[in-house]
């Protein structure tokens, strides 16, 4: 499927636009980039407020429960998602759509998404950082464990993609 719009960046000036994004946000507010911390505290939130047995002193997600959801990484998150769609429209390559194996209909589709964003989530907050927090910004101050994440995730990523090409074989 072709896509119309503007052409996307070069991949070169995309790593140098998010290498200078990221030493902006260390500068202006003292914390790299990450998101995964965002997901954990609307969790938190959430269980407080229906299960509240669940989240008390002493459990992971209490600290979570007190921070609340007016933080930096909240705000982080809505405005990246704010910006990928100002982005996505200004380029004219706005287009919802549920990707995925083209063998597969829309609702497997979505439930093999929703199994890899568990896994995958589950993995950030053992990693006690995602892809941008424990990858990029542990990366940028040299830290052996941003090094060591990246190297599982996309070794991860390489496993998980060899085993599932089998249902892109055939597609589109």
């Amino acid at each position: 499927m072709t896509r119309k719009g503007s052409a996307l960046w070069n991949p070169y000036l995309a790593g140098v636009a998010l290498g200078l994004v990221l030493f902006a946000t260390f500068f202006a507010t003292g914390h790299g980039l990450g998101v995964s911390g965002a997901t954990t505290s609307l969790t938190a939130v959430g269980a407080a407020a229906v299960a509240p047995h669940l989240v008390g002193p002493g459990s992971y997600l209490a600290g979570y429960v007190r921070m609340g959801l007016n933080h930096w990484i909240e705000w982080e998150v809505l405005g990246v998602a704010i910006g990928a769609v100002a982005g996505a429209l200004a380029a004219r390559r706005f287009d919802p759509m549920i990707d995925g194996p083209t063998r597969l209909g829309p609702l497997a589709r979505l439930i093999l998404a929703a199994i890899g964003g568990t896994v995958t989530g589950f993995g950030a907050r053992m990693a006690m950082g995602c892809t941008s927090g424990m990858g990029l910004s542990g990366g940028a101050t040299l830290a052996a464990a941003g090094f060591l994440f990246l190297i599982g995730f996309f070794g991860g990523g390489l496993a998980a993609g060899f085993a599932l090409k089998p249902l892109w074989r055939g597609g589109e």
